[in-house]
């Protein structure tokens, strides 16, 4: 399905969203052990960056990430406000583990095309995997691409200082669970004045930068939920479990499904340890 400025229909996008997952779809199923393994690696590696944080202010964290919210706002048209209202919100003011440790500002979760570090704690389901990024400003540009797929393409249409109508839609295409999302991030970008760095565009501006990242949006289709080493094809009949693996990324690997990974090894739940030998050529 090819995008084209202002001809979305209100019953085509429900029913495109209702056959997406969300952002929290991807459930890593990784054992305790495991994720404590995995996190106290990635807190080594970032242990000077730790070690020397200084908690942030809501004041601070404004001042310190607003010219870059801008900037996305430039390339993307994603309002400063709605970023910088997500990142005070998901992230806790900047003071969230996530984002002291993996950068992660936006509590954006490992789907199945994320090939970089994670990071796991408990959130919708237990040892979640979450994204790691080396600073925060990946984290930000992340986000911008993040939202560059198919369920998030009729936003791009919105003035790009239309706050209320991006918070409400981003709710709508199923980025966040609470049903009282676009109230908690008009109501985070109102008390600390956040439209301010929002600015109008002219029409033909509007229309350049609309037809840009929807074409981007559309070369994303179909590759958005594609894992990216489903192509690798097995060799061997035998696959042995190493750090980060989990059943879903290794069934996806081995194109398998979750149910036929565990019934080809006898499992009776989802716990996979170091070192262990999984079946997984039927």
């Amino acid at each position: 399905m090819i995008f084209k400025r202002r001809v979305f229909h209100h019953s085509i996008f429900l029913l495109s969203i209702a056959f997406l997952a969300s952002c929290s779809a991807h459930k890593s199923v990784i054992s305790n052990s495991q994720a404590r393994k995995n996190n106290s690696a990635i807190e080594r590696s970032n242990k000077d960056a730790i070690s020397n944080y200084v908690p942030f202010t809501v004041t601070s964290y404004i001042e310190r990430f607003k010219k870059i919210a801008i900037k996305e706002m430039d390339l993307y048209g994603i309002p400063a406000s709605i970023t910088l209202a997500q990142g005070l919100f998901e992230s806790g003011n900047g003071n969230s583990d996530l984002a002291k440790i993996a950068n992660n500002h936006f509590g954006i979760k490992c789907t199945t095309d994320w090939n970089g570090k994670s990071y796991y704690k408990n959130d919708d389901q237990d040892n979640d995997c979450f994204r790691v990024y080396n600073n925060p400003e990946d984290s930000y540009r992340d986000h911008s691409e993040f939202l560059k797929r198919k369920r998030y393409a009729p936003l791009f249409e919105l003035d790009k200082n239309d706050y209320r109508g991006w918070a409400s839609g981003l709710k709508q295409a199923g980025y966040a669970t609470n049903p009282k999302y676009p109230e908690l991030l008009i109501g985070v970008i109102e008390r600390y004045h956040l439209d301010q760095y929002d600015k109008a565009e002219g029409e033909i501006q509007k229309i350049k930068r609309e037809d840009r990242v929807l074409a981007e949006i559309n070369k994303n289709i179909g590759t958005e939920n594609k894992d990216s080493i489903i192509q690798n094809t097995p060799t061997e009949k035998l696959h042995t479990v190493v750090t980060g693996d989990t059943l879903y990324n290794i069934s996806k690997r081995f194109g398998l499904s979750v149910d036929e990974l565990k019934a080809l090894n006898n499992m009776a739940d989802n716990n996979i340890k170091l070192g262990q030998k999984l079946i997984v050529v039927k």
